[in-house]
């Protein structure tokens, strides 16, 4: 017997949640959105990934963030959702936005990773026929690549919505010149820059040097990836590094992998929790409310092994305000 059947969500899932208009586009996002980059793949539990999605739900996330390459391995989120979709959310399908990805390395061969139409369109193609779907709402390129021509990427991007198999595209890490480029190009095909996904936490600020002016100067929206920088920016690491992190377990692109826990960063971290405690909230909840001060922030994905962290994360928005003196002590904290 499926102990989860039948779902209902929770009537009031609009009462709490915040939405955010992404950039000049007529779409709001939730301002924290959810991410199945871990804990959706084969080797995890698929009973909790599956409460993961009904808890963020409930709560009025309406946002799924995907990609190819989500899993382990690779395909395996996608699937995966796919799943739980067709089990739990077929009926809410016009409440979703459901994005996914392409651009990282997914079969061998020069037709499988990058930026080329041929390698796009045919994951786009797979994804959803993994997720079961008709179409997306939006469908980024993940990374750029330096040898496919921008035009040519652009274009695949543009004929995916003219098919109908997207319906907003987007862009991830690429630089504020790279994005301006894009912009320009979808705009003369016709086809708006809804978004673009980078990635930007108190530790990592790259953003601010030209991206989010770009981004606001042109009118598209921003959501945020790692903006706890894999886990740095919460209490699991006030102490070293726990055996159960995923810093320590090496897997994916953790903290630990990017040399991100060092004995600066931990000292930032501990003062960085100090301050949090007086504003009468977690480190997380603190640093996710400080990318959201930034009104060119769309949205926030957020990640979670249980349904417990994603509600943790939410109680972010008792709190999004800052006052002067405490955004002048992060500042002090970070440039020590």
């Amino acid at each position: 017997m499926d102990q989860y059947s039948p779902y209902q969500s929770n009537e009031d899932r609009y009462e709490n949640m915040e939405y955010r208009r992404c950039g000049l586009s007529g779409l709001k996002l939730p301002i924290l959105s959810m991410g199945l980059w871990h804990n959706f793949g084969f080797i995890d539990n698929f009973d909790n990934a599956r409460s993961m999605l009904r808890t963020a739900f409930n709560c009025g996330i309406t946002h799924f963030d995907l990609a190819n390459n989500y899993g382990p391995p690779a395909g395996s989120a996608e699937e995966n959702f796919g799943r739980i979709f067709h089990k739990d959310f077929q009926p809410y399908r016009d409440e979703l936005i459901i994005s996914s990805k392409a651009g990282w390395g997914m079969w061998p061969g020069p037709y499988g990773d990058w930026g080329s139409k041929k390698y796009l369109t045919a994951s786009l193609d797979q994804s959803l026929k993994r997720m079961g779907l008709d179409y997306v709402d939006i469908f980024y390129h993940h990374r750029p690549d330096p040898e496919t021509p921008l035009e040519e990427t652009m274009r695949a991007l543009d004929l995916f919505v003219r098919q109908g198999k997207a319906l907003y595209v987007g862009i991830s890490s690429y630089s504020a010149d790279e994005t301006a480029k894009a912009y320009s190009i979808l705009q003369d095909l016709g086809t708006p820059l809804l978004i673009h996904q980078p990635k930007y936490s108190m530790l990592d600020r790259w953003v601010e040097n030209g991206l989010l002016d770009v981004l606001g100067d042109k009118g598209i929206g921003c959501i945020t990836f790692s903006s706890l920088a894999q886990g740095l920016l919460t209490n699991k690491y006030l102490k070293g590094i726990p055996e159960n992190s995923r810093a320590a377990s090496g897997r994916g692109n953790g903290a630990l992998e990017s040399g991100s826990i060092s004995d600066s960063n931990l000292d930032k971290v501990r003062k960085l929790n100090d301050l949090a405690i007086h504003r009468g909230q977690s480190l997380a909840q603190m640093a996710l409310a400080w990318v959201l001060k930034d009104e060119r922030i769309t949205s926030v994905i957020i990640g979670a092994s249980r349904p417990e962290q994603i509600l943790d994360s939410i109680a972010c928005l008792d709190n999004k305000q800052f006052t002067l003196s405490e955004l002048e002590t992060i500042e002090k904290i970070l440039k020590d």
